[in-house]
């Protein structure tokens, strides 16, 4: 076994045993620390697969945006964990058969006669940019499934933000239309006044 068979199994089994401490971990704060942790070794593997690009947006992104964010809500929030635990048994059944159903199909895929033939490393040239061939493989073979998942991100975007709107009666709200529209004849008058004479003159 070489060093490279060596370093991927060790960041694969680090991802799925954090992968499973962030469903049975029971503080949502130790959840989404593992959470960071299954990042950074699926980053790993990104590297040996020699996919920088990848890797570094995941640690960037991911790791350093969103989970940071996540985990700020989490500790601000006051959880009550025996009730967030409540349905966890009862679902537990189902989320097994999921579980197991996906890796049936990680080991047909890597089983497939496809990926069998890949026996031998693609040596790169040393100008070779993963960057520059993801941005040509997405914007040319894969332009519509990308197009079509930034327009299912925009819509599930634009769906939360009109499922948490709520319209509270008695609060003030600006109206920017109103405020664009206003003229100097309607906020100001001037009114004419006859000058009052000097304190202590006749």
């Amino acid at each position: 076994m070489s060093f490279f068979d060596v370093v991927f199994y060790l960041f694969a089994t680090i991802t799925i045993m954090a992968g499973m401490g962030v469903v049975v971990a029971r503080n949502p704060v130790h959840a989404a620390l593992l959470l960071v942790l299954a990042f950074c070794s699926a980053a790993g593997v990104w590297m040996l697969l020699e996919a920088e690009f990848l890797a570094i947006t995941l640690v960037l992104v991911y790791v350093g945006a969103v989970m940071v964010l996540f985990l700020f809500v989490v500790m601000m929030l006051d959880i009550n964990l025996v009730k967030l635990r409540e349905g966890f048994w009862r679902w537990f059944p189902f989320g097994a058969l999921l579980a197991g159903l996906m890796v049936f199909e990680m080991i047909w895929v890597l089983g497939s006669p496809q990926l069998a033939d890949v026996s031998t490393t693609v040596v790169r040239a040393a100008d070779y940019s993963n960057t520059k061939e993801l941005g040509r493989l997405i914007y040319t073979d894969y332009v519509y499934p990308f197009e079509i998942a930034a327009v299912i991100l925009l819509v599930a975007m634009v769906a939360a933000i009109a499922l948490t709107l709520r319209r509270r009666p008695g609060v003030k709200t600006q109206n920017i239309a109103e405020q664009v529209k206003a003229k100097k004849a309607d906020r100001l008058r001037i009114v004419s006044m006859k000058s009052e004479p000097k304190v202590g003159s006749k």
